[in-house]
């Protein structure tokens, strides 16, 4: 692709990194920056800016959030004894989304996956079997994908906890296997939250 102008280019190589943006789009999205007021520009930048510089994460589930406790976590309407686990901030709106679930969430940051080089230490999981040691988590709900890396994870957290006074529980299979928890339909994802089954049993029907 060849550019008239190496500010151009360098924006449109820099846009380019974000997932899901070719070059092409890349060129459009810039040229449409271009033909807004320049405060606009100035906006988004600022807005990144301010993300970058200001974002935290919560001191209890690891989601992002503007404070030391997120919204959820620090709310008193939540069930504190329910602990959703999820991989990343996606998931957590997905389930929001779906208005069926009042309970807690604790956010890994990722899935176990030995070909790309993330292992258990990699994770939030050493977070979470404390939270479990405390005591006040009566059931773990695990909402990962349903991939390979998804029931590895599943397992390996599994496994962690055993010894410990705490159901595990999985999301119904209403999700096809293979398919990530953000772009399952609200009503589908809803219902695999209110229709979870025991963890064991998921492991006897793999």
């Amino acid at each position: 692709m060849e550019f008239s102008s190496k500010l151009l280019e360098n924006a449109v190589n820099e846009m380019s990194q974000l997932p899901g943006i070719g070059k092409r789009t890349a060129l459009r999205l810039v040229l449409h920056l271009l033909k807004q007021p320049e405060e606009r520009t100035s906006f988004l930048s600022q807005a990144l800016m301010n993300l970058r510089s200001g974002i935290n994460f919560c001191a209890s589930c690891h989601n992002i959030s503007d404070t030391e406790l997120c919204e959820i976590c620090a709310s008193p309407k939540r069930d504190e004894s329910i602990v959703c686990v999820v991989e990343d901030i996606r998931d957590v709106m997905a389930i929001e989304n779906t208005s069926q679930y009042i309970g807690l969430y604790h956010v890994l940051g990722g899935k176990i996956s030995p070909m790309e080089g993330v292992g258990p230490q990699n994770l939030n999981i050493a977070s979470l079997v404390n939270k479990v040691k405390k005591g006040t988590v009566k059931e773990l709900i695990f909402a990962l994908s349903s991939t390979m890396e998804g029931d590895t994870t599943n397992f390996y957290i599994y496994r962690q906890l055993e010894g410990l006074e705490v159901t595990t529980s999985t999301i119904a299979r209403g999700i096809s296997v293979g398919d990530e928890l953000e772009y399952t339909d609200e009503v589908t994802l809803g219902r695999s939250i209110l229709n979870r089954v025991p963890f064991e049993s998921s492991i006897k029907a793999n």
